[in-house]
């Protein structure tokens, strides 16, 4: 089991978090803890990533992480004040919705539909 605790901070990145066993998937970078033993605590300044926000830790068999959680400008209560997410199962991470405005996809010409053509 894991419990990831989100740091909400405004930002245009995004995140997104999949877990495997005592692994981390984050923005298709891998962190594997799988060597941190009960009751050790690796320091956040021996992780090169910019998205772990302190120590990752493990108490009572449980992986403690925290991580920045990026929000966008339309962020609701729940990015902004988001709740720990207790995992116990692997695959993707169920994130709060971040609030990121996702612009419009320009629209494209209409094209002339050409009739099929008989064969002879």
């Amino acid at each position: 089991m894991m419990i990831i605790k989100l740091s909400p901070v405004r930002s245009d990145n995004h995140l997104a978090v999949a877990v495997n066993g005592n692994a981390l998937l984050i923005n298709e970078e891998l962190f594997d803890f799988s060597q941190l033993q009960d009751g050790e605590a690796l320091p956040r300044a021996a992780i090169d990533s910019p998205w772990f926000f302190g120590d990752v830790k493990r108490e009572g068999g449980v992986l403690h992480v925290a991580l920045v959680f990026p929000h966008g400008p339309e962020a609701s209560e729940v990015a902004r004040f988001p709740v720990p997410i207790t995992v116990t199962q692997d695959g993707p991470v169920d994130l709060p919705p971040s609030g990121h405005v996702v612009p419009a996809l320009p629209s494209l010409p209409q094209l002339p539909v050409e009739e099929p053509h008989e064969q002879y």
